[in-house]
C-alpha cells in the first residue's frame, strides 16, 4: 500500500472506525495521539492571534428532531443510535478543531433543519 490508498482507506472510515485506528496504533508503537501543549510567553501574544480551529456545537434539536439527527449522522459519521444520543444530550460538541469554513457549513446545514448551533 502508498500513501495516497492509505489516506482513502482513512478519508473512508467513520469516525469511530477512526477511533479504533488510533487506539490500535497507540498500542502498537507506544505512542500517543494527544496533541502537545504550547506554553506562550506572554499573554497578549496569544490574544493577537487569529483563531484557525472552532469547535460546532449542538445547543438544541429544536422541533425538527428527526431531521436533526440525519443531518448529524451525515456530519459525524455516527449510527442512528449514536446520532440519536448526541441530540437528545445537547448541549454536545459535534466536531471539534475544525477550519472556520467547515464549521459555518456544519452551522448552516442544522439550522437549516431548525437546530441551534453555537461555533466556538
Amino acid at each position: 500500500m502508498n500513501k495516497e490508498q492509505i489516506l482513502e482507506a482513512i478519508k473512508a472510515m467513520t469516525v469511530l472506525e477512526l477511533n479504533d485506528l488510533v487506539k490500535a496504533i497507540e498500542e502498537e508503537f507506544g505512542v500517543t495521539a494527544a496533541a502537545p501543549v504550547a506554553v506562550v510567553a506572554g499573554g497578549a501574544a496569544g490574544a493577537a492571534e487569529e483563531k484557525t480551529e472552532f469547535d460546532v456545537v449542538l445547543a438544541s434539536a429544536g422541533a425538527e428532531k428527526i431531521k436533526v439527527i440525519k443531518v448529524v449522522r451525515e456530519i459525524t459519521g455516527l449510527g442512528l443510535k449514536e446520532a440519536k444520543e448526541v441530540v437528545d444530550n445537547a448541549p454536545k460538541a459535534l466536531k471539534e478543531g475544525v477550519s472556520k469554513d467547515e464549521a459555518e457549513e456544519i452551522k448552516a446545514k442544522l439550522e437549516e433543519v431548525g437546530a441551534s448551533v453555537e461555533v466556538k
